[in-house]
């Protein structure tokens, strides 16, 4: 029998062009475990190979041989999770060139995997099924995810595009924040507006909602508390649906969600992880991990994880200090029912920011050429943020394989900030600028509590298993952001090059205005049904029925609109294996959001309505270690909100004004690789095109670019360099444009560009690893945005990172 990541040639033309069988092979599955395997939980560390075995071979109570010789020098990252003997042995071994091998008195033997095969009669070759966890696991997939559907579905049986981002790429890549990981994400184009703003889109759209542990979360960009610096330490992995996902979501865009699934403490031993790190421009940070049983059984189980970094940038006059702390107790209230309780904080302090960014033009329509590192922002230019969380997750476990789960969560972002905002152009010769900037304070708050009770599971019918998911959900969001002026007045004109050295304004507190708020709430009952039709045909038919009740104001408490709404929001997807490791599917969903957008005249935009299209192809392999896809899309909204160049709203030149187009159409296509090559060669790769245009034919969101292409692999070389691992990478997207932004209308235009990155991890001793990251590699140079006030954002020049790593 072969390994399992032995070649063979792939069976279908179609699949060879979609997985560029050149590079890639298949293995033969596994002869499956007996009926009634036992299935236990294990929690056993990274370590020297030959001790982990012995360990593992204590806790399973099951006798196993090798030669030392075989094992010296090797090591295994350990074991996280359920599994039954021959499945933790295969993820025991995984990369260390060794197979188990069970002879005909029960005992495993260790061998080469090199060596020929073993009689099947007394033998198995154990497969490796991935668990929905990934860290600890090395591996770029997940086994399964309920992002789209809320049922647990492997990402070839769901018939949307799902990705998930894992624990391990977040730390080949040195993911630190979510605007990180989404910056690096398939699909997702992150325009940062600023050096504390990032915005999120996907398919042409932007992003407005996010998930933890898949409780929806609103997210308004112009009016960021906090999100887009979220620390990533805290979280598992990242998963993200594209195109609608209002089965679970409700209102939302039909660009992708994004869903935050938290660390867990599920750890029966004590463990840690400690990390230090350095980089460029005074890049200093510290983690630690631990958890461990907090009783002598292991029924009560706690993880503490905290993270601090103190960092300034390539620009200017800007520093920014942060912390987080996450805490976390897993009860196992009998064995078939787990509460989780947790809570996290996170606090930041930002100066010098750079709300806006540098002009790029002069006032006589002439490009500036300022260097990356110039800013006109000043020291106090700040923002102060706090987002707290806590949530409780009481999940039980039914004999007939369902499984109920009651999640509540409260979330609080509180953010203050003080800035200059330049509204003019330079003189070229002199630098003067005359127009009066915008210098104001801009605090508020974002809170929501949130809960959802689901009940999901299989069912017999007409000879066939089917499996079901029904729920309900409450969200109550709010936010609330003032304005706050100033008392001194504005000398102008004033250089340039001086207003990074301006003196902070003396705070107008006693006229606070209101800037925006909004109360929304929505309670919603959802379902859907998986049907077998037969052997390889599924389908899933769903919908959600969701009211809502909406009420706030804009400026100054203008624009005040107070309704209430319901809609149903249907689902449905095919799936049709083509065999074992191939399906074709297809799915629908309409589109209902709320905009938060006003007209030139200060009248809300109405809903945006619509129906978003996808199928496609696509394929397992290597035990669903490695996943691949290729899809198709096509989205057709009406009220689209989108920007009236040259208006703003009335009494708030801050805001830019929006009007509705309908029939906005966005087509294209999605190819996808994520997973394990082979043992020792893990890689991502993705690409899209598409093209995003109104009823008349004129592109909308000019400034998402329609085609990207992004990839990162690492490579664990073999033999006596064993411990060493390297990677790269690169991001490529096409030209962003938006038009009327100059000083004499001209357009804000940013060509294609291509970022590439490095990766270099060396493993000192089984427990201390030290790894460099290098970013931009060309130092490229561009802006990570364009937008309607003729500002400019420099991405970071080439810069490096160092960390260590222990674990114990």
């Amino acid at each position: 029998m072969r390994a399992p990541f032995a070649p063979r040639p792939l069976p279908l033309a179609l699949a060879q062009a979609l997985l560029f069988s050149a590079v890639l092979g298949l293995g033969v599955p596994a002869q499956a475990e007996p009926d009634g395997a036992d299935v236990r939980e294990y929690h056993i560390g990274k370590g020297d190979l030959g001790a982990v075995l012995t360990r593992f071979a204590t806790e399973a109570k099951v006798l196993i041989s090798f030669d030392p010789a075989l094992t010296d020098g090797r090591v295994s990252y350990g074991l996280d999770g359920r599994y039954s003997v021959q499945q933790a042995l295969q993820r025991l071994l995984d990369g260390s060139g060794l197979q188990a091998v069970q002879d005909s008195d029960g005992r495993y033997t260790m061998k080469p995997v090199s060596e020929e095969p073993v009689n099947l009669g007394v033998t198995q070759v154990i497969s490796n099924p991935l668990a929905t966890t990934t860290e600890g696991t090395g591996s770029y997939t997940t086994g399964a995810t309920a992002a789209a559907t809320g049922l647990p579905l492997s990402t070839r049986e769901t018939p949307q595009s799902v990705s998930v981002i894992t624990r391990q790429r977040m730390d080949d890549q040195n993911m630190t924040t979510l605007g990180d990981v989404l910056a690096n994400a398939p699909g997702i184009s992150a325009p940062q507006l600023d050096s504390e703003r990032t915005v999120f889109a996907s398919r042409g759209f932007f992003i407005n909602d996010l998930q933890y542990d898949g409780i929806s979360s609103y997210y308004k960009s112009n009016y960021a508390a906090g999100e887009s610096e979220l620390d990533a330490i805290i979280y598992d992995r990242i998963e993200i649906v594209r195109g609608a996902t209002g089965l679970l979501t409700g209102a939302g865009e039909p660009s992708a969600s994004v869903n935050l699934v938290r660390k867990r403490a599920d750890s029966k031993e004590f463990r840690g992880e400690a990390q230090v790190s350095a980089g460029s421009w005074d890049n200093y940070r510290s983690t630690l991990d631990l958890s461990g049983p907090l009783t002598p059984t292991g029924n009560v189980r706690g993880r503490l994880v905290g993270a601090y970094q103190d960092k300034k940038n390539f620009f200017d006059r800007y520093s920014r200090e942060g912390h987080v702390i996450y805490g976390v107790v897993d009860v196992d209230l009998t064995d078939a029912t787990t509460l989780s309780l947790g809570a996290s904080y996170q606090k930041s302090d930002a100066d010098g920011l750079t709300y806006g960014g540098v002009p790029l033009w002069n006032s006589d329509g002439s490009k500036t050429h300022y260097s990356r590192s110039f800013s006109i922002a000043p020291k106090w230019n700040t923002e102060e943020v706090e987002v707290k969380n806590f949530f409780a997750n009481l999940e039980h476990r039914f004999d007939n394989d369902w499984q109920a789960q009651f999640r509540v969560m409260h979330n609080r972002n509180e953010v203050d900030n003080a800035r200059i905002f330049n509204w003019g152009f330079p003189d070229p010769e002199t630098g003067l600028i005359d127009a009066e900037p915008s210098q104001s304070r801009f605090p508020g708050e974002r809170k929501q509590q949130s809960t959802d009770l689901r009940l999901s599971g299989p069912f017999e019918l007409f000879g066939r298993t089917h499996e079901a998911v029904v729920g309900a959900t409450y969200f109550d969001h709010k936010y609330s952001f003032d304005w706050i002026g100033n008392k001194t007045p504005w000398q102008s004109p004033v250089s340039v090059y001086d207003f990074g050295h301006v003196a902070e304004p003396e705070w107008d507190y006693e006229n606070r205005e209101l800037s925006e708020r909004n109360h929304t709430k929505q309670k919603a009952g959802y379902a859907a049904l998986r049907l077998s039709l037969a052997d390889p045909l599924k389908l899933i038919l769903g919908g959600r029925f969701t009211r809502y009740d909406r009420e706030g104001a804009g400026w100054a408490s203008s624009g005040e609109y107070d309704y209430s709404d319901h809609k149903f929001i249907p689902y449905a997807g095919l799936v049709y294996d083509l065999n074992q490791t191939y399906s074709l599917y297809a799915s629908y969903t309409s589109i209902f959001n709320f905009q938060d957008y006003r007209d030139r005249n200060g009248a809300w935009l109405d809903p945006v309505t619509g129906d978003a299209y996808e199928a496609g192809i696509k394929g397992e392999f290597l035990d669903g270690r490695l996943n691949a896809s290729l899809a198709a899309f096509r989205i057709v909204q009406d009220n689209l909100g989108q920007q009236d160049v040259g208006y703003s709203v009335p009494g708030n030149p801050d805001s830019p004004a929006y009007y509705a187009t309908d029939g906005a159409t966005s087509k294209g296509v999605e190819f996808e690789l994520s997973g394990a090559l082979t043992e020792n060669w893990n890689a991502f790769f993705f690409a899209t095109h598409y093209s995003a245009k109104d009823s008349d034919d004129n592109d909308v969101n000019t400034q998402l670019p329609r085609t990207m292409a992004r990839l990162f692999t690492t490579y664990r070389l073999p033999g006596q360099w064993k411990q060493l691992t390297v990677g790269g990478g690169a991001n490529w997207q096409s030209r962003i444009y938006y038009d009327g932004v100059g000083p004499q209308g001209q357009r804000q235009e940013q060509s294609d560009y291509l970022v590439a990155s490095l990766m270099a991890r060396y493993d000192i001793t089984p427990q201390v690893s030290a790894q460099l990251n290098v970013n931009n590699l060309f130092d490229e140079k561009y802006q990570t945005a364009v937008n309607w006030y003729g500002q400019g954002v420099w991405g970071a020049p080439r810069n490096v990172l160092a960390t260590l790593n222990y674990k114990f």
